[in-house]
């Protein structure tokens, strides 16, 4: 991915290295691979425990404070700058229909674990956009995490596809589908509803990486199929294979492997976000036995 030289966004803060936060003692739950890659788009952490709260909570070590002239800090400022340029010029265009202006998020580096206005989180929750500070949260070590256990891309695209998806949330919160989805928290169609989303994200995350592209000439060979790569390993159905051992679809609540790579290439390729197509995600029919989107 072409991006030293870029214009870096100022809406990045580093906090590693700070210490800080709350995380669950023990391990037990936090510690399964099901519960990082669970919570790796956004759901709302919740309460002063975190994740599975309830459990006693143990101040975290402070870490390693990330070196002078960082460049995982210029990367991720670089990307953000990327997203907020694009989705600026998305909201902008009359022809999606949006109107309002788009307001950019942040993003905080972190280590170990971090406070936010959606609760404490510990690394193991993975990459996570929070609504209620409208905040990206990242510990970068994830995407090591994800190439080690899970065979993601550690290829930079795929990183920033990570990003963008989690912008996408950011976008959702914008357009009122966030709080769509909330409508649905405790009901029974809860976990389709987050797939919608999800799903959407990920389409969203393509729409981006298309305008980018045509913007700033950042895809290099190899890139996209980077990106596909670590789609496929954060779908439910590879994420249960390999955490239980088994299948479920009623317990989905990300999306199939195959459909995230799929609204992912979709963005990519039309490029199109206008409201009526990104309404397309809460209307299309949802199969609880394959536990996909029918579109």
């Amino acid at each position: 991915m072409q991006w030293e030289g870029g214009a870096e966004s100022s809406n990045v803060e580093d906090r590693r290295g700070r210490g800080g936060g709350v995380a669950l003692a023990g391990g037990g739950a936090v510690g399964l691979l099901a519960l990082v890659i669970y919570l790796f788009t956004g759901v709302n952490i919740g309460g002063p425990q975190g994740p599975g709260g309830g459990g006693p909570g143990v101040e975290q070590g402070q870490g390693e404070a990330p070196p002078a002239n960082d460049r995982t800090k210029r990367f991720v400022a670089t990307v953000l700058n990327f997203t907020e340029e694009v989705w600026k010029d998305e909201f902008n265009n009359r022809a999606n229909g949006y109107g309002k202006r788009y307001a950019e998020p942040k993003l905080v580096l972190f280590s170990n674990a971090v406070q936010t206005g959606c609760g404490n989180a510990p690394s193991a929750v993975g990459p996570f956009y929070c609504p209620a500070d409208e905040t990206v949260y990242l510990d970068p070590t994830f995407f090591e995490e994800l190439e080690r256990k899970l065979g993601g891309s550690k290829a930079e695209f795929s990183q920033a596809y990570v990003i963008a998806h989690e912008v996408g949330h950011h976008v959702q919160n914008q357009l009122g589908y966030s709080r769509r989805v909330d409508e649905h928290r405790g009901k029974r169609d809860e976990k389709q509803f987050s797939v919608r989303l999800e799903l959407q994200a990920d389409y969203l995350a393509g729409v981006w990486a298309n305008k980018g592209q045509k913007k700033f000439n950042f895809i290099e060979p190899g890139d996209v199929e980077s990106a596909i790569t670590s789609a496929k390993a954060i779908g439910d159905d590879r994420i249960q294979k390999r955490s239980r051992g088994w299948v479920s679809p009623e317990g989905f609540t990300h999306g199939t492997s195959a459909q995230r790579v799929k609204y992912f290439s979709e963005g990519l390729k039309t490029g199109d976000a206008r409201k009526e197509r990104l309404e397309r995600f809460f209307t299309a029919e949802y199969d609880p036995r394959r536990g996909e989107l029918v579109d």
